[in-house]
């Protein structure tokens, strides 16, 4: 067993091994990357996750391969650990927690980075770092970015759970002089870090001064993280969770550069810079500056929300409505949040069949923050097998609304809002909207007159074109679906 092992430490240490390691990470790279871009696409969507999971095995085969003997039990007890619970989850969450479940993954990232870079301190601090150097000051700039960037992730995908749980409110926080707080953290960071490079270069006379220095500035780290989400309100929480899944990237890159791991470094610069670009996106499609986002939630000064009747309501009842669909010649579903709560993705498809064979146009609007994560609407139609070439963008559809006879309104209330374009006051003013209220006839399914989101009264309820449909979404489709046979 011994002569094993030295044989084993003796290959591991080998050009030879390295080089298949550097392989088969270049590998795993070039399939992220791959399926990066096939997940771009509703048609290669299948191939992209194929990829990804492929990049990822060959990832932790070559890690546990160059893994030390003594530690591979470890690792591997704690893969098992996590893919108990990983499947559990997955089996177990529906679509509509999927958005929190992603905000708490986030935060394990972020904690994830927090340990690693503490680890990577007291590595210094015990071995290389009463030598000074140029090499321990890089190590140490690592070191700080990787635990500030891994603790505002944490914190802050914490709070962006409690938010789309429901546990804290969705309304933005709105603290006196908040930007200059958030400032003043950054400041003080960054002093904290000059402190910290600086004793810490040489560490001969002991590192406790450095080691205060970062626990000060990951407490400081933590409350900024916690800060900056909760004065983002809820309308613009799926930017945020995008933004949340751009800093765990960052903070695995950081990570990467802790443990001189070059695939932890490719794979956390990915998801950073893919991250970002989604959430800039997501910025323009809703007018919202992305510096202002990333900031913590500028624009949010708005006046306060309404909350008062803006006039009389006219109701529908679900026969009526599948009367109205089936006079109908052209048909716009506006998916949201409501419909996910309620699984009517089903009949909703099953309502578009019916209405195709009669020879009606039916097609589905999306709008970029529908539901509470990125691409959420998306996934549950395709999840119905409703044919995607009928599910149209916002900028697709937007002007083909006055030509439309009937339009569904099934959960969705911020993003179909006509105050973001006729209140300059509203918290949403300026978000671009899907501009139903111009269709001839509007149909809103809803449980109750209740503000959506993000707080905000809707006036669309009390158009003259207007009209709402009270109960489950799922009931009252079935009911309709009924109605229609």
């Amino acid at each position: 067993m011994l002569l094993y092992g030295l044989i084993t430490v003796a290959y591991k240490e080998s050009a030879m091994f390295q080089g298949l390691i550097t392989v088969a990470y270049i590998i795993a790279a070039i399939l992220f990357i791959l399926s990066l871009a096939g997940l771009s696409k509703q048609e290669s969507a299948k191939k992209g996750n194929i990829f990804g999971i492929t990049g990822m095995a060959l990832a932790l085969v070559a890690t546990l391969a160059s893994a030390d003997l003594s530690a591979i039990v470890y690792i591997l007890v704690a893969m098992v650990v996590g893919a108990l619970i990983g499947s559990r989850l997955a089996v177990k969450v529906e679509m509509t927690g999927m958005p929190e479940l992603v905000a708490c993954l986030h935060s394990f990232v972020g904690l994830a980075a927090v340990l690693v870079g503490y680890n990577s301190f007291f590595k210094v601090a015990f071995a290389g770092g009463a030598h000074g150097g140029e090499s321990v000051t890089i190590e140490l700039v690592e070191i700080f970015l990787g635990v500030f960037i891994g603790a505002i992730t944490f914190t802050g995908s914490i709070v962006a759970f409690g938010k789309l749980r429901g546990s804290i409110s969705s309304n933005a926080l709105s603290l006196p002089g908040k930007h200059w707080w958030n400032l003043l953290a950054i400041v003080a960071s960054v002093v904290l870090m000059g402190f910290f490079i600086s004793e810490g270069g040489s560490m001969a006379n002991g590192f406790q001064n450095p080691l205060i220095y970062l626990g000060i500035m990951t407490v400081i780290a933590f409350i900024l993280g916690i800060h900056m989400v909760s004065s983002i309100g809820g309308a613009d929480m799926p930017v945020v969770i995008s933004m949340l899944n751009s800093y765990s990237g960052w903070a695995t890159a950081a990570a990467g550069f802790m443990l001189s791991n070059d695939l932890l470094i490719v794979t956390g610069a990915l998801v950073g810079s893919s991250g970002a670009i989604l959430s800039y996106i997501m910025c323009k499609a809703m007018n919202r500056s992305f510096i202002s986002v990333i900031a913590g939630g500028f624009g949010n000064e708005g006046a306060a929300v309404s909350t008062e009747e803006e006039g009389e309501y006219r109701e529908m009842n679900p026969e009526e409505v599948a009367e109205t669909l089936k006079q109908s010649d052209s048909v716009v579903i506006v998916p949201g949040y409501g419909m996910a709560v309620a699984q009517a993705q089903y009949p909703v498809a099953d309502i578009t069949r019916k209405l195709k064979e009669k020879g009606v146009n039916v097609r589905f609007a999306i709008h970029p923050v529908a539901g509470r994560l990125p691409g959420h609407m998306n996934v549950l139609l395709a999840e119905a097998k409703v044919p995607y070439d009928i599910v149209l963008e916002m900028d697709e559809i937007n002007e083909d609304f006055p030509g439309t006879d009937t339009v569904l309104v099934i959960g969705a209330n911020d993003t179909v809002n006509p105050s973001a374009q006729d209140d300059p006051s509203s918290p949403i003013a300026g978000m671009p909207v899907l501009e139903v209220w111009k269709a001839s006839t509007v149909v809103i399914f809803k449980r109750s007159m209740n503000a959506g989101y993000a707080g905000v009264g809707n006036p669309l309820f009390y158009k003259e074109n207007s009209y709402m449909c009270f109960g489950d979404a799922k009931a009252t489709v079935d009911k309709i679906l009924l109605a229609m046979q």
